[in-house]
């Protein structure tokens, strides 16, 4: 074999970890070489989410924990990020996240309900927009790599107030909210009253007869320059909080330019939840009229994040079942065949459009949703998407600090056992093994290493959190380590047992001890398995943190031990008994530097 060949494979990936732990990370050196730590050893944030159901009545347990499955299934999205979702009384779910506060924590209790609808026509909003609770930017759609060239859909710049479809608005209003859905997404917003009639009769009250009814004949978004006299008949519109304005038809919010994108962003959560009643939605900068929803959120089957090969940003990508994909292609074709240049389908999740891409062509495949959008932004929304909407609306409440359950003092004292115990089983292998002692160590140390720099580079890509239970499943890896050097050098006392060398014994003795060790290290893998699919909470970080580590020092045997084990064959230290550790072995001949292949008691008597 070349032994250097191997150890210079694991020098590239020893190099490579370390550039991507020191250039992969943002902040000092503290921050960049620090792993992610979970909330039993550093704290975290904690949000309260306070559940609304449509008759205002507390929700069922069967609801409360659905709601609680989906959202751990959001914050847990890769299974390691050890957050924490419990149930608290009959209304509140509390999520804790490790570490700092975290705005996604506020975002998990989205209902995400996502509706595919075709754009009718578009406005421009006259007011500011908000811009937390809008998609950042146009987004765009397009078929996979495996679809069609010619079935594709691309962003156009958004959309001017003059542009429209030629379908017309429809003036029929819209169902009425629930009637305790949640609260806004801004903090200032009234709650919805219990009673819908009450509320459209109070808005009604509010803005006066003449001007709601002048406003439902309206068939098109009013231009006040051109008709100075409707901005005082309208003006009563801009006293309307989201909540009253959710209660109004579709034309009238469509129409009535004192109706900005910041109050429909903000209306309750399930404002335009029936799917076979048009409605209107905004993204930064656009007013959108659009028709009942051809496709549902239910209809998607999976959703992923990743980054587009075209231009490096991030995407969501979104495949359809297969009754799902009919609709899709038949809603791509429908707003295709519209025959004009801003045929658009909107992507609306809860109230807002977070994606209204111009239709090019009827597409087959699958729809993604790009813009720009952060690394994070694409994580949430496809794990919202990928696990389905929340069969309740939540109120979030104030992000609270939450201490350290058992704090650094802990860890710190976990670290001085685990070192403890290490050196003893270095003081151990030089004691019984004397210069493969050396190997054991360095074998740990580089095993150790890349340990740690994978703690990194795991918690930056996938949100992997270590916590004490994470921590053990690392130090009895080490354990699983130490075996593997006591089978392959047993093996290699046997070998020159049967009268080997220690050089010709070396390569005999790995490809015996190969077997073994592989085997050993498979069980251990497959029990990490087990345990990860159908464990939860710490058990599971175990789990994780142990087969990770079992793979690593995998790795340590093939690139470093045996390699090193070949190099140090050749030297002329390894072949002295007392050096190498194999004095209690090999035999000496008198006059020779031969090892005897035969027992004392078998050697012919010397003349």
């Amino acid at each position: 074999m070349h032994p250097g060949r191997q150890l210079g494979v694991l020098g590239t990936i020893f190099v490579l970890l370390a550039i991507w732990v020191w250039f992969g990370g943002d902040g000092g050196w503290r921050n960049r070489l620090e792993p992610n730590l979970g909330l039993d050893l550093i704290g975290g944030t904690t949000v309260t989410l306070q559940a609304k159901t449509d008759t205002g009545k507390p929700p069922s347990k069967e609801q409360m924990n659905t709601a609680k499955d989906i959202i751990d299934s959001r914050v847990n999205g890769l299974g390691v990020s050890e957050a924490e979702v419990v149930i608290e009384g009959d209304t509140n779910i509390v999520v804790s996240l490790p570490g700092k506060s975290d705005d996604r924590l506020k975002q998990i209790g989205q209902t995400a309900e996502l509706r595919f609808r075709k754009v009718l026509s578009s406005t421009g909003d006259t007011g500011d927009t908000n811009p937390s609770a809008s998609a950042s930017a146009s987004a765009s759609a397009s078929t996979s790599a495996s679809a069609p060239a010619s079935a594709s859909a691309s962003a156009s710049a958004k959309p001017s107030a003059s542009t429209s479809a030629s379908a017309k608005p429809s003036a029929s209003a819209s169902s009425a909210p629930a009637s305790s859905a949640a609260a806004s997404a801004s903090s200032s917003a009234a709650p919805v009253a219990p009673d819908v009639a009450q509320l459209r009769a109070e808005v009604e009250k509010k803005i006066g007869v003449a001007a709601l009814g002048a406003a439902s004949q309206e068939t098109a978004p009013v231009d006040l320059s051109a008709d100075p006299s409707k901005a005082q008949l309208y003006a009563p519109f801009k006293t309307l909080t989201p909540e009253e304005v959710a209660v109004l038809p579709p034309s009238i919010q469509y129409n009535i330019p004192f109706i900005t994108c910041d109050k429909l962003n903000n209306r309750p959560v399930g404002s335009i939840r029936d799917d076979k009643v048009q409605a209107v939605a905004c993204e930064p900068g656009t007013k959108y009229m659009l028709d009942v929803a051809k496709v549902l959120g239910t209809d998607v089957s999976k959703a992923d994040s990743s980054i587009d090969s075209t231009n490096g940003k991030w995407i969501v990508t979104m495949s359809f079942s297969s009754k799902g994909q009919d609709k899709w292609t038949n809603l791509t074709r429908e707003a295709w065949n519209n025959g004009t240049d801003s045929a658009q389908v909107a992507v609306v999740l809860d109230n807002t459009v977070v994606s209204a891409p111009v239709i090019e062509s009827v597409i087959p495949g699958d729809a993604r949703i790009t813009g720009s959008f952060t690394k994070r932004d694409t994580e949430l929304l496809a794990n919202q998407l990928q696990y389905g909407a929340l069969p309740l609306s939540f109120v979030p409440q104030d992000a609270q600090s939450i201490s350290a359950t058992l704090g650094s003092s802990h860890l710190e004292a976990g670290v001085l056992a685990a070192g403890i115990g290490l050196l003893l089983v270095v003081l151990y292998s030089f004691f019984y093994y004397r210069l493969l002692g050396l190997v054991i160590t360095l074998s740990l140390v580089l095993s150790g290493a890349m340990v740690y720099m994978a703690l990194i580079v795991l918690g930056r890509t996938m949100g992997f959190t270590l916590t004490l239970a994470g921590f053990a499943g690392f130090i009895v890896s080490l354990g699983v380590a130490a075996d593997s050097f006591v089978i392959y050098f047993e093996r290699l006392k046997d070998e020159i047992r049967e009268g080997r060398s220690p050089r010709s014994a070396v390569p005999r003795a790995w490809v015996r001890a190969r077997r073994t060790i592989i085997s050993a290290n498979a069980i251990t893998l497959l029990a990490a398995a087990v345990l990860y699919f159908f464990s939860i909470g710490s058990v599971k970080g175990f789990a994780f943190a142990l087969g990770v580590a079992t793979i690593l020092d995998l790795v340590v045997v093939f690139l470093f031990r045996h390699p090193i084990m070949t190099l140090f064959a050749r030297s002329k230290a390894f072949l002295s008994p007392r050096v190498s550790g194999l004095g209690r072995i090999v035999e000496q001949r008198p006059g020779t530097g031969v090892a005897s292949s035969a027992p004392r008691r078998n050697r012919p008597k010397e003349v």
